[in-house]
């Protein structure tokens, strides 16, 4: 049974059935519970965590999840790991065509390609980034991440993910993210598919706090959207894929493991479209730090410091007055990884396209490429300009990204990326 329906607001305590008289009313775990179903809670921070960082749900299913086969080690995902290697990271820009399509049938799980990251599951900090490619649905394979929630960055075509709490659906510009532990597949409706994935090891990601900029704007609460429930009653021979500290593992399952019949709890996966997102900016002078296009974060153990940043460059106007309005060069404690959904990156001039991908690690200098310097350095600023059609992101981590091998060594990689800023003249005229 599916449900293309939705609950409104982040972190929320929601209660949803599938089928009327699922829930239990005044307690959890009954002795029994409504239609011979098994209650099961999943938590996803620790049971003494304070009650507003507090994130679990209670399931009623049809079967509870143990209800598997052995796991053996799964080697149909060769490009999906977290092997960040252990030896020296160079301090090099680093660029990326798109990801090409792949010419067999791959799915989801199987098209998932890493291109860096730091930390790991043990520790509980860090992420890991990854690329997907995929042209065909998850046939009889169910996944699950043990290690980090996934946010969910579709860069070409629509994705359908159908997990245990529920469907939810979700195409270019916006975002979906799956806790740690929720189970799921994944259909293509629009066939081929392309995106990036970024998997937190780190705290549960939150709103950002806005400070001095009131009770409003950047992501609205209301604007993030959580899945009724829905479920499968079925029975046969499928595959469920688990990815546990660092390694992929699989089980024979002889049910469908998305047989959720109703759910309670703030302990689920969301969707949120970045078109929403309000933006904020100087109207002044200065261009602001990308701090605040902040859409979500997962807070680490230093105030003021995230383990991961989560970031956009949506449509917008830009009229600060002599002010260099694209992003100004610029040298960071943390490290970016950025994205292109759609259109073009106002920073750069040609070569930063959809699909692709590039890496600016600690302290490693970075901006604008010599033709965007140019003409910002000569633009009209009696006028506004405004920055449409567009959508970039970025993953930032206070951690070094350490790059993969296969990234490094990869055929998109554009070996040639420190060509667009040689173009960089001196311009000093020291006084006579």
């Amino acid at each position: 049974m599916r449900s293309n329906g939705y609950q409104t607001g982040f972190g929320n305590e929601f209660a949803t059935e599938a089928l009327p008289g699922t829930l239990p009313v005044g307690r959890n775990s009954p002795q029994r519970v409504a239609h011979g179903l098994y209650a099961e809670q999943l938590t996803g921070t620790a049971f003494t965590a304070p009650r507003g960082a507090n994130r679990r749900s209670w399931l009623y299913r049809i079967r509870p999840a143990v209800a598997h086969g052995g796991f053996t080690p799964f080697n149909g995902a060769p490009a999906f790991h977290n092997d960040f290697g252990t030896g020296p990271v160079a301090p090099e820009q680093l660029r990326w065509n798109p990801l090409p399509l792949p010419g067999s049938p791959t799915d989801f799980v199987q098209g998932l390609y890493t291109m860096g990251g730091n930390g790991g599951p043990d520790a509980h900090a860090g992420v890991a980034i990854h690329l997907y490619t995929a042209n065909a649905d998850m046939q009889g394979r169910y996944f699950y991440d043990a290690d980090g929630e996934l946010v969910i960055v579709p860069q070409q075509g629509r994705l359908c993910l159908l997990t245990e709490l529920g469907v939810v659906e979700v195409e270019p510009q916006q975002i979906a993210v799956v806790p740690r532990g929720v189970r799921f597949r994944v259909e293509l409706p629009d066939g081929p598919s392309r995106g990036y994935v970024c998997e937190n090891f780190g705290a549960l990601l939150k709103l950002p706090d806005l400070g001095p900029i009131g009770s409003n704007g950047l992501a609205n609460p209301r604007d993030f959207e959580t899945p009724h429930a829905a479920f499968e009653d079925l029975a046969g021979q499928f595959e469920l894929v688990a990815k546990f500290q660092g390694h992929l593992w699989r089980a024979d399952i002889d049910h469908s493991p998305l047989d959720v019949v109703g759910w309670h709890g703030n302990y689920a996966p969301y969707r949120y479209d970045l078109r929403r997102f309000n933006t904020i900016g100087s109207i002044s002078f200065d261009h602001p730090d990308p701090s605040i296009f902040l859409v979500l974060h997962s807070p680490s153990d230093t105030p003021g410091t995230s383990n991961m940043d989560f970031a956009i460059f949506p449509p917008r106007w830009l009229v600060a007055q002599d002010t260099f309005r694209p992003p100004w060069f610029h040298r960071n404690i943390a490290s970016e990884f950025m994205g292109l959904v759609h259109g073009a990156y106002d920073a750069k001039a040609e070569g930063f396209v959809p699909g692709g991908a590039s890496l600016h690690n600690c302290m490693s200098g970075h901006g604008p490429d010599a033709a965007t310097f140019e003409k910002a350095s000569a633009a009209d600023l009696s006028r506004p300009d405004v920055i449409a059609d567009t959508m970039a992101f970025m993953f930032e981590t206070r951690g070094v990204i350490r790059p993969t091998a296969q990234a490094l060594d990869a055929a998109h990689r554009q070996r040639d990326y420190r060509q667009c800023w040689h173009g960089l003249a001196a311009h000093f005229q020291p006084p006579a």
